[in-house]
């Protein structure tokens, strides 16, 4: 029995066709909130019913039911989503998540698959840290230096990497919207969140997730290599790479025409 709400908890929105036969969940990434999918809904309002909703700690889910020591694990995020779905009467929904979500709805696939049909993942990874022959992106000491440095000054922070993750210099408003968001995350808890990511490894689980998925990879992410979509499509059984012409790690913002066609496409 959900002794907590989940609707108030994760800021719930419902759009699109209440009558619809198939719903869509759309979940956010780091740094963002449940409005940055306003670019791509638009040519699935009339047919699916659209379930939005805020990852924990970001936008305007409750920070009352958030701790670093209980988010420590994308388990409790995904836990959050099964949750929404159980609420909500979901069943057999389309699941787009962008980053990190990617990981919390293969999670909450693999724990109730009766909610989810199709999996689509924009810019995920399993892990982000170098191992072995395993390209991920990042090395231990450069994260290191991450942490350290949105510890000591989280705004200066920001300032550096929101256009970075961006891209598409010649749209600064991309990155200023962008850095927008970052700012309305408490320093304290972005770092735990950050942390979190990316020092998940989540590699052992991808043979698991048996619905048909969509791999969405930007030819040029500075967070997420190409070759980690690779990796994904060859570990994933049922999986289909989409490598789109975009730049930067938010491709619904900078690029949605891009993504949308890629979605419509596979559905």
């Amino acid at each position: 029995m959900l002794t907590i709400d989940p609707i108030k908890k994760s800021n719930v929105v419902v759009k699109g066709n209440p009558s619809a036969q198939q719903t869509i969940i759309f979940s956010n990434g780091f740094g963002t909130e449940l409005g940055i999918w306003d670019y791509v809904l638009e040519p699935f309002v009339k047919d699916y019913r659209i379930i939005l909703y805020d990852l924990a700690g970001s936008g305007k889910a409750d920070m009352n039911t958030f701790s670093a020591n209980k988010y420590n694990s994308l388990r409790m995020y995904a836990e959050d989503l099964v949750d929404i779905c159980e609420r909500m009467l979901v069943k057999d929904a389309i699941f787009i998540g962008h980053s990190v979500s990617g990981m919390v709805g293969m999670l909450a696939a693999i724990k109730a698959p009766q909610y989810f049909s199709k999996m689509i993942f924009i810019g995920a990874s399993p892990r982000y840290i170098n191992i072995d022959d395993y390209v991920g992106g990042f090395t231990q000491e450069a994260l290191n230096d991450l942490y350290q440095t949105m510890e000591t000054n989280y705004f200066a922070w920001i300032s550096g990497f929101a256009p970075m993750a961006m891209q598409n210099g010649d749209k600064p408003e991309l990155a200023a919207s962008f850095a927008q968001t970052l700012g309305a995350i408490r320093p304290d808890v972005a770092v735990s969140v950050v942390r979190t990511i990316f020092q998940s490894d989540y590699r052992s689980n991808l043979k698991e997730l048996t619905k048909p998925t969509l791999l969405i990879h930007c030819d040029n992410d500075i967070a997420v290599p190409l070759v980690v979509g690779d990796y994904l499509n060859k570990h994933i059984p049922n999986s289909k790479l989409a490598v789109i012409n975009a730049e930067g790690h938010y491709p619904h913002l900078s690029a949605p025409n891009e993504v949308i066609k890629a979605i419509q496409n596979f559905l």
